[in-house]
């Protein structure tokens, strides 16, 4: 006579639905409390929703995939801590939708980069990443110097944001075409690098 467990591994059907099952609950276990759990879900001080040039610059990196080579994520080790500086806490990602975290790093962690280098280091860099860094791998983007940033879905960007809880003023989403008049798509993408990590301030 078969036992429960024999029964269960020759009904191939019994078993797709018991393991579905299985993982389904094991999921939920570890993604519900997360929701409970304030300091997950709730912006450290001092945190500012994108505004509409960074906005336009994050969407520029992810186009880019940038991401791909550089992680947004600085864990909390000493040999992490000690290079790029405060790790990444979770309250500085509540206004990132995707998250950009990520564990690949051909290039340097980036979360802590807003403020490390002016504005003109980071156009020379982006146009030739070797005249500022000599033994870098990086592609350069000339033509995010020519190309105009993009201000003709910003207002409904930003109208889903505010809906999803991001705290935009009405008079921010009507002014966001024209903070972006006469705005490249690199000033757009240094605008959001700019910014990455300084709500927390790093000893540097």
């Amino acid at each position: 006579m078969a036992t429960g467990h024999e029964k269960i591994e020759t009904n191939i059907g019994l078993m797709a639905i018991l393991t579905i099952l299985v993982i389904s609950i094991g999921g939920l276990v570890q993604i519900v409390p997360l929701f409970f759990m304030q300091h997950t879900t709730t912006a450290i001080e001092g945190l500012e929703p994108y505004n509409a040039l960074q906005l336009t610059g994050r969407d520029i990196y992810i186009r880019e995939s940038c991401n791909a080579c550089h992680s947004q994520m600085i864990r909390p080790f000493r040999a992490e801590t000690e290079r790029y500086g405060h790790y990444s806490v979770a309250g500085e990602f509540v206004y990132d939708r995707p998250f950009l975290w990520g564990s690949k790093r051909t290039g340097p962690d980036l979360h802590r980069v807003g403020g490390r280098y002016s504005d003109e280091w980071h156009r020379v860099h982006l146009n030739n990443p070797r005249d500022v860094v000599p033994e870098s791998i990086m592609p350069g983007y000339p033509w995010l110097e020519e190309s105009p940033a993009d201000a003709e879905t910003i207002v409904k960007k930003m109208e889903v944001l505010k809906m999803l809880g991001h705290p935009y003023t009405d008079e921010q989403i009507a002014n966001s075409p024209k903070a972006l008049e006469g705005k490249t798509e690199q000033d757009a993408l240094i605008a959001y690098l700019q910014v990455l990590g300084t709500a927390i301030k790093t000893r540097r």
